[in-house]
């Protein structure tokens, strides 16, 4: 099949975590033989960011790791949606694009063929309703949902005619064991954002590294000057923005790793881990999250990774995987085997083609 991507950025993961899915999928479909053409805005705000910190090297980095992925850079104003979507058999539209690219792409979709789907893997139907309702969605085949919830909320509200259940997950052939020198004990990569987190980072990360005396290493982008302040005052090193490309080896260079969910995931969007989670239980890394309720049963908690209620039972978990290497094999094993059984992007593009055949 044909397929068409509009998305925010396949180039620029630069505080852009569906760029890791994206990437894991459209190259599982290309090896299943579809031709898949990725289309991104040539201003998008994170290839903006990208090139602005860190120069046209970054892009020229990316394509060294990922030679085979290819995007396509527009300008809204001049493009021409005819000859882009009229040999398509799949076009889908992520919830990071231009409410009016998304109207011409449905007004599009009245006079032609291709099956149309929308793509949704972010918590604006909650923390921002109004935005997402403003998308017009009437000409559009369904919605993917990157979670239970979030496909309930699109058909509960009206937003969609029909929506499914599409995960994300790990891209196994980029996120696998590496094995190096185990340098640190804790690395945590993360973005701070718009202190959507700040209180739950300090509980379930700062302080206990701080109070555990363990060597670790902080790697992410918007981290305002309170936020830096607090890192160096838990004798954390910041090692600022890295390619996602990379986290693998950061992973192999450390004993464990946590995972403090956003407080839209923990709170109102229940079964949604995002793409941390997957990356880093594939990478064969022992992890510790803070809370958040796997409603939909994609792991066993407690077995694929260790769950903190609070701070101290946080500090418990880190001080039990640091004196006892053999519990914390065991449980990194039983993370990566659960992700590689069930959660890689060759498990997604496998189901969006199934999605893909329903009437």
């Amino acid at each position: 099949m044909r397929f068409v991507l509009f998305y925010h950025s396949l180039l620029s993961d630069w505080n852009h975590g569906n760029a890791h899915f994206l990437r894991g999928v459209v190259g599982e479909l290309m090896s299943l033989g579809h031709d898949v053409r990725v289309m991104e805005p040539s201003d998008g705000w994170s290839l903006t960011n990208l090139r602005g910190s860190q120069g046209e090297a970054a892009v020229e980095a990316f394509h060294t790791a990922y030679p085979q992925l290819r995007s396509e850079l527009y300008e809204l104003e001049t493009l021409d949606l005819e000859p882009v979507l009229d040999a398509a058999d799949v076009v889908i539209v992520h919830e990071w694009n231009d409410p009016v690219l998304v109207k011409r792409i449905g007004d599009h979709r009245r006079r032609s063929r291709f099956q149309l789907l929308f793509h949704d893997t972010h918590h604006r139907a909650v923390s921002a309703p109004e935005e997402m309702a403003a998308f017009d969605l009437s000409n559009y085949d369904g919605v993917l949902a990157f979670g239970e919830v979030l496909r309930r909320i699109y058909e509960e509200r009206g937003w969609a005619a029909r929506a499914w259940t599409w995960h994300e997950a790990a891209d196994i052939r980029m996120f696998h064991p590496q094995e190096l020198p185990k340098s640190l004990d804790l690395v945590w990569i993360g973005n701070w954002g718009d202190g959507e987190r700040a209180r739950e980072l300090q509980n379930f990360l700062l302080d206990p590294v701080h109070e555990l005396q363990l060597r670790a290493r902080i790697f992410g982008v918007r981290y305002p000057p309170e936020a830096l302040a607090a890192v160096e005052r838990a004798h954390i090193e910041y090692g600022g923005w890295v390619a996602n490309y990379r986290v693998p080896s950061l992973f192999a260079s450390a004993r464990f790793t946590v995972h403090v969910p956003r407080r839209f995931y923990s709170e109102q969007l229940p079964g949604i881990p995002t793409i941390r989670v997957f990356e880093a239980l594939a990478c064969g890394i022992p992890l510790v999250c803070a809370p958040w309720e796997d409603s939909e049963s994609l792991f066993v908690p407690g077995e694929d990774f260790l769950v903190a209620r609070d701070g101290s039972e946080m500090r418990d978990h880190l001080r039990r995987l640091q004196a006892e290497p053999d519990f914390a094999q065991a449980i990194a094993l039983r993370g990566i085997s659960t992700v590689r059984a069930r959660h890689t992007c060759a498990h997604r593009a496998r189901e969006l083609l199934s999605i893909c055949k329903q009437e």
